[in-house]
């Protein structure tokens, strides 16, 4: 896979928060509100009306800047449900590792908490990762499942890729992240501790074994880019491990489907077509 300079100044970040900064077409906030889920005081929003679906956040990004471009559409004939992780957004980080074992069960405490499972789930990137996880530990709680621009095993990342995630740093996060981040952190100092706690969780995540993987019940549908963080090879062995999954490769780079800012092409329609698809899986009888 071919990785521009401008990319790899950042990779990192290109992988942990891609998604769509602006705010036109943003969805107005339907509610906003605060959970304790254990030592977290958990950050989520409300939008629309309809049948829940859960919409998890790439690492280092917030509600808005992975979902912002697709939320009004996601949120037209549904309960959209936003949290914001350990660490990010609105939700200060505690004394605890980052992992997606227990951002998938910090998740799943809030899903309980508002009574609202079994939900469809979508999940980006790390939130991708966190949905796998949900429907593993907890499958009681997850309708449907789709995961976009995720790997099941850290060696599938890209290996220059991979390599710059064993130096990053808060330096490496592009102004656009940086600034979402500021704007709304209960503690702008603890960004600087972010990036390393989310590269020592992808440095220590080995992955999944297929028998882990076959454990997923709900009906799953998978999205990648042609030019993601894994290739799309390995994405097809993901497919093949959780039976009976969809697979769908869209053009571009990673995020850049759902209308993600740094990847997109300025007046594609691509992430309205993805979001069709993505509702057409969800509401399929």
């Amino acid at each position: 896979m071919r990785i521009e300079c401008a990319a790899r100044r950042s990779a990192a970040y290109l992988f942990l928060a891609f998604a769509a900064l602006s705010t036109a077409g943003y969805a107005a906030r339907a509610e906003s509100s605060y959970a304790r889920i254990g030592p977290l005081r958990m950050y989520y929003e409300v939008h629309g009306n309809g049948r829940p679906v859960l919409i998890l956040h790439g690492g280092g990004s917030t509600i808005r800047t992975t979902f912002g471009a697709i939320l009004p559409a996601l949120a037209k004939n549904h309960t959209v449900i936003a949290p914001e992780q350990q660490g990010h957004g609105h939700t200060a980080d505690v004394d605890r590792p980052l992992s997606f074992r227990q951002m998938a069960d910090d998740t799943a405490a809030l899903v309980r908490k508002l009574g609202v499972g079994p939900v469809d789930v979508l999940g980006f990137s790390n939130g991708g990762s966190i949905a796998m996880e949900m429907a593993m530990r907890h499958p009681g709680l997850v309708r449907r499942l789709v995961v976009a621009s995720v790997y099941y095993r850290r060696d599938g990342i890209h290996p220059e890729l991979l390599r710059s995630f064993r130096t990053a740093n808060a330096a490496d996060m592009p102004e656009v992240y940086r600034n979402a981040y500021l704007a709304v952190a209960p503690d702008p100092d603890a960004l600087a501790e972010l990036t390393p706690k989310l590269m020592r969780n992808i440095l220590s995540f080995e992955g999944w074994t297929e028998a882990d993987l076959a454990t997923i019940k709900a009906p799953t549908m998978i999205l990648q880019a042609n030019q993601d963080v894994a290739p799309v090879e390995h994405i097809a062995a993901l497919s093949k491990a959780i039976h009976g999954s969809q697979l769908v490769v869209l053009p571009g780079g990673h995020g850049g489907y759902l209308g993600e800012v740094l990847a997109a092409r300025p007046g594609s329609r691509l992430a309205d077509y993805t979001t069709g698809i993505i509702m057409e899986f969800l509401d399929a009888p």
